[in-house]
């Protein structure tokens, strides 16, 4: 099946903890698209959109706590990039739990806007800074730690 969105290294930041976890962010949203393509139900999809806003909150915060580390300058407006994409989420989960909207491709094609967008044009800047502050571009263990916690229901 066509993904809606494809992992390419254009989307990567050069750190693999968050390259991992924008991959599983990638994933919820082709998981999001499959659904609506097979036309599941709406206990499905509404799953899927509550993991996509708890994993998001958890992303945030690891890149946020990243930042905060290594006294990225940008870190106040970053953050408040963070907080205005949760709040889009949430409204729209909200909104999908209310039966005010149902997922479509306009609805999809949004969410695929804003996570590549948030990563070529946010992410794209503070990675570098942090990077050269002393943070590990690759992880020493292999395996992303936010990876070992994160246990999506649906998979």
């Amino acid at each position: 099946m066509k993904k809606l969105v494809e992992w390419n290294e254009e989307l990567s930041v050069g750190i693999q903890e968050i390259d991992e976890q924008h991959k599983i962010l990638v994933d919820l949203l082709n998981r999001l698209y499959e659904a609506i393509i097979r036309q599941n139900d709406n206990v499905v999809i509404g799953g899927i959109l509550l993991e996509l806003h708890q994993y998001t909150v958890v992303h945030f915060a690891v890149e946020e706590s990243l930042m905060r580390i290594f006294d990225y300058d940008s870190y106040e407006e970053h953050k408040k990039h963070h907080a205005d994409l949760t709040k889009q989420v949430v409204e729209l989960e909200n909104k999908f739990n209310a039966s005010e909207i149902t997922i479509s491709m306009e609805v999809l094609n949004f969410l695929r806007s804003w996570l590549t967008n948030h990563i070529l044009t946010e992410d794209k800047k503070y990675a570098p800074i942090l990077l050269q502050k002393g943070l590990k571009a690759t992880w020493a263990n292999k395996r992303s730690w936010v990876g070992r916690i994160w246990n999506p229901l649906s998979k």
